[in-house]
């Protein structure tokens, strides 16, 4: 029972041992229900210090503070089913976006065969470009497009140039041509927490074109959280549910270490978004990804990098409770 003990208050201390993200095993994704995945990608975005390849290991470093059973939820997702850390993406030509983006889709594919629904940490934005192009469509999907549950704020369907500073497949363009290809509904899909001053009038014109059901920041503040969530269950119910969760939609006094951000708006506070995240509980969410960590601009403490371990754990908490579910 000592021994118990003693494992347990080392496993809950950061800074001990060696990382995987919150402490999981690092090892093949078969017979495993969760694979985390790190994507040190950073060539999707040029608009910023081009350091959020270094999100997952920031993450990792810091992510067993967060290795926690779920209060709310009555569940331990570590022991209720079986999580694996699945490694990072390689990127060998990591200067090229597209040649990464393909990378991902891959490495991703191999997940989605796998049978392990996957739980990422970025990374810039244009992962999820990659990402959706394995799993949409897919084994894990039943060949169903993915359906977005997406917090951000900015839209990322950009459609006016056909490259973002060089990059084909960016952090700005993967809301389109997702859509273009079929990996995602937008008619059932949500884009929440929009804000700040855009560069044209007209930055939202995209995303209603595609039919995307867009709540920017101005409109929730107006209609309230309840009356987003019920949004949210109506769009999203019985859809395969992918979670992309920007960290720029937060408040920046919550997630300063992030790479676009809006200061010129408040953002959600962490029991908003949390709030938010919770309206697709018990659907079939079928893979989540959490981006733009920029641990080199994040404060001694370390608070970007805790704070996207919190989204995380709320993640994994919502798909281990489906996994408990599912076996019962």
């Amino acid at each position: 029972m000592a021994e118990t003990h003693d494992k347990s208050m080392m496993e809950n201390l950061y800074w001990w041992g060696v990382p995987t993200f919150f402490r999981c095993p690092h090892e093949s994704v078969d017979n495993h229900d969760i694979a985390i995945i790190g994507v040190p990608h950073s060539t999707g975005n040029g608009t910023t210090e081009r350091d959020q390849h270094l999100g997952p290991r920031a993450v990792r470093n810091v992510s067993a503070v967060l290795r926690r059973m779920h209060s709310d939820f009555k569940i331990d997702p570590w022991t209720s089913c079986r999580i694996v850390d699945a490694g990072d993406v390689p990127f060998p030509r990591a200067n090229d976006n597209e040649h990464c983006i393909q990378q991902i889709t891959d490495f991703f594919k191999d997940i989605d065969a796998s049978g392990a629904r996957p739980v990422s940490i970025g990374g810039d934005h244009s992962i999820t470009g990659g990402v959706v192009q394995a799993i949409g469509k897919g084994k894990i999907t039943n060949g169903e497009p993915v359906c977005f549950l997406h917090l951000d704020a900015h839209t990322d369907v950009f459609t006016k140039v056909d490259h973002f500073l060089g990059a084909k497949k960016s952090a700005a363009h993967w809301g389109a041509y997702l859509a273009d290809g079929g990996f995602v509904d937008p008619k059932n899909s949500m884009q929440i927490g929009l804000r700040g001053h855009a560069r044209t009038l007209d930055w939202l014109e995209p995303s209603y074109d595609y039919g995307y059901n867009v709540v920017t920041m101005k409109e929730y503040r107006k209609q309230g959280a309840s009356s987003v969530v019920n949004q949210i269950k109506e769009v999203l119910s019985g859809k395969p549910v992918y979670i992309t969760f920007d960290l720029d939609c937060l408040d920046p006094t919550i997630a300063p270490a992030v790479a676009n951000i809006e200061p010129g708006a408040k953002g959600f506070d962490i029991d908003e978004a949390v709030e938010l995240l919770h309206a697709v509980r018990g659907m079939n969410i079928v893979g989540a990804d959490v981006v733009c960590m920029m641990p080199t601009k994040d404060s001694p403490n370390n608070i970007t990098a805790l704070t996207a371990s919190a989204i995380l754990f709320e993640i994994i908490s919502m798909m281990a409770e489906n996994v408990v579910t599912s076996n019962n």
